[in-house]
């Protein structure tokens, strides 16, 4: 009998001083909690090498975090923030809004050019978005020169840190000079996201040489992770809660390189929950691309993941239900009691786990 998990089973106790506020000094060095068997043991990332094997496959999530946070002035003076969550077509831009009072269809508002760029960046807004009913506000992005708006973010953006990372400066939350590098993966290719992929940030480019030398195979999928990512499940009754929409993409290659993987009795290694999702949307519905509302909770049937790199999420995520249904639920709770009384740091400049589908494992002490 499957269990019927309501909002509260997913709650959980966080000392703030756990939630990471800066990256680690290496990627590599952060703390890692393999409970990819019985037991669970206390590591360093850079041991993961040792718990993966030749014929393995990591896939990881190859988009770019965008530059996607812009800040500005109504005419009237009032202060504004727009937070890009996804490029249209025509310099249009989909984005969520913050001001005390929002601007009327058709104004046009003036947004903070970066130093030495004084190029007229501006937005105006069209609309809501998907529809009139929508969440999102539809602009049009513009500055004196025509750029497109992927060109107007890199030039007078600011990388969209997680809301729980805070670094008051001015009433705003900057970011720092190392978030540029720090808050990116070392193989991003593909902008379009407002949030990281965060278990992958913790691979270096040595991290890889190693697992690539070992025979360990490595392929990519893209998911644009949206602002979504961070708002918590509210229906306590978890039937009726409505995931955000992300686009994804599961290339040709990275196809070919799972059926592979499984001919030769080789591990499925999704490297974060975003991968888990484009590969789960894929196999569900047998679309290689498209926009994916999957939400995925404890009694969910997994097709191809075998093993699972991911961070510590929030409490009351939609990832807390989706690495609960992974792992096992009992078995994620004990994780967690054990991470927070050791004190490893949550969230996404936080430390990791290694997970394995459960498959009626027994729930043991971390040692």
């Amino acid at each position: 009998m499957t269990t019927a998990y309501t909002l509260s089973d997913f709650d959980f106790a966080l000392p703030d001083h756990l939630i990471a506020q800066q990256p680690a000094p290496q990627r590599s060095g952060a703390r890692l909690l393999d409970a990819s068997g019985a037991v669970a043991v206390d590591r360093i990332f850079h041991e993961l090498p040792s718990l993966l094997r030749a014929g393995d496959l990591l896939v990881f999530n190859d988009t770019k975090v965008l530059n996607a946070r812009l800040f500005g002035e109504k005419a009237t003076g009032g202060k504004l923030e727009l937070l890009v969550e996804r490029v249209l077509g025509g310099n249009q831009v989909a984005a969520h809004l913050r001001v005390s009072k929002k601007p009327a269809v058709g104004d046009t508002v003036a947004l903070h050019c970066a130093p030495g760029h004084a190029d007229g960046l501006r937005a105006t807004l069209l609309g809501r978005w998907p529809d009139a009913q929508g969440p999102l506000f539809r602009f049009v992005l513009s500055n004196d020169a025509g750029d497109d708006p992927y060109t107007l973010m890199e030039r007078h953006g600011h990388i969209p840190l997680p809301p729980y990372i805070a670094r008051q400066q001015d009433g705003v939350d900057p970011d720092a000079a190392q978030d540029a590098q720090r808050y990116q993966t070392v193989f991003a290719k593909h902008p379009g996201a407002v949030a990281a992929p965060t278990a992958a940030l913790h691979f270096d480019a040595a991290l890889l040489a190693q697992l690539a030398a070992m025979g360990v195979q490595q392929a990519h999928v893209t998911l644009h992770v949206g602002a979504g990512t961070f708002q918590p499940v509210k229906t306590e009754n978890l039937a009726e809660h409505r995931m955000h929409s992300e686009w994804y993409d599961v290339p040709p290659a990275t196809q070919d390189a799972i059926a592979a993987c499984k001919a030769r009795g080789g591990r499925v290694v999704a490297v974060g929950t975003t991968t888990v999702r484009t590969l789960e949307s894929w196999a569900a519905s047998g679309a290689a691309r498209g926009d994916t509302t999957i939400f995925i909770t404890p009694g969910f049937q997994f097709q191809l993941i075998d093993l699972l790199v991911t961070n510590f999420h929030l409490p009351k995520s939609s990832l807390m239900m989706l690495v609960s249904a992974f792992a096992g639920y009992a078995r994620i709770r004990a994780l967690y009691q054990h991470a927070i009384a050791s004190e490893y740091r949550f969230f996404s400049y936080g430390d990791a786990m290694l997970l394995e589908r459960a498959e009626n494992k027994p729930v043991a002490e971390a040692g």
